[in-house]
């Protein structure tokens, strides 16, 4: 009678094989529906669309609006739409230790302006503009991360948008040019998200730790 056998080498494949098919099936390979349901997730959370202003109210100094600063532009626009109020403040510089009054223009949000005020973190209260949502996952590029081979995926989409009404204002989307891109890219313009794999599966890295 014949009979099988197996060198030591043929057994060092074969546990290779089977410690394969295992983690192969912890870890099913990700497909659409996978990152789909990951990028609506990560959106839910992340997919407001804001414009970095925080800390209110804002002081717009002499010197900003003499040179054209950011806030000097931005701010009078939010004004004349109802957004924001300003008066005259009066607020002490620390010039490099000497200490020097001076005036400024102070922005605070209107009632009207404060709806736009979204909780981004436990901490951090941001003034948006929009929000996105899923549109599709066009793609995917899997990785190697610190946990190991096709850990990190890099996902693009494309999303659809819910602005604010004041989007649509010729001046706002001249002095937020970012803001207008992103509205006017809806449907058609395609971003990225990074995510690393998980036990809890596919998470994005902005969402990690919270």
């Amino acid at each position: 009678m014949n009979s099988l056998s197996l060198n030591p080498l043929s057994f060092r494949l074969l546990a290779l094989m089977g410690a394969v098919l295992a983690i192969a099936g912890c870890h099913p390979a990700p497909d659409q529906a996978t990152f789909t349901a990951a990028m609506n997730n990560y959106l839910a959370k992340r997919g407001d669309l804001c414009l970095g202003k925080s800390a209110w109210p804002i002081d717009v100094t002499q010197h900003e609006i003499d040179v054209g600063g950011r806030n000097a532009r931005q701010m009078p626009v939010l004004e004349r739409l109802g957004l924001a109020s300003s008066s005259v403040a009066d607020v002490v510089v620390d010039d490099e230790g000497t200490k020097h009054a001076m005036k400024v223009r102070r922005f605070d949000l209107t009632d009207a302006g404060k709806r736009y005020l979204v909780q981004r973190d436990a901490k951090t209260r941001d003034f948006c503009a929009a929000h996105l949502s899923l549109d599709r996952v066009v793609g995917w590029k899997l990785d190697r991360g610190e946990r190991g081979p096709d850990t990190h995926a890099r996902v693009t989409y494309t999303y659809q948008v819910e602005a604010a009404p004041w989007t649509r204002d010729g001046e706002i989307q001249k002095v937020f040019p970012v803001v207008a891109g992103v509205v006017r890219g809806a449907g058609t313009a395609q971003l990225e998200e990074n995510f690393v794999r998980t036990e809890q599966g596919w998470v994005a890295v902005d969402l990690l730790g919270t």
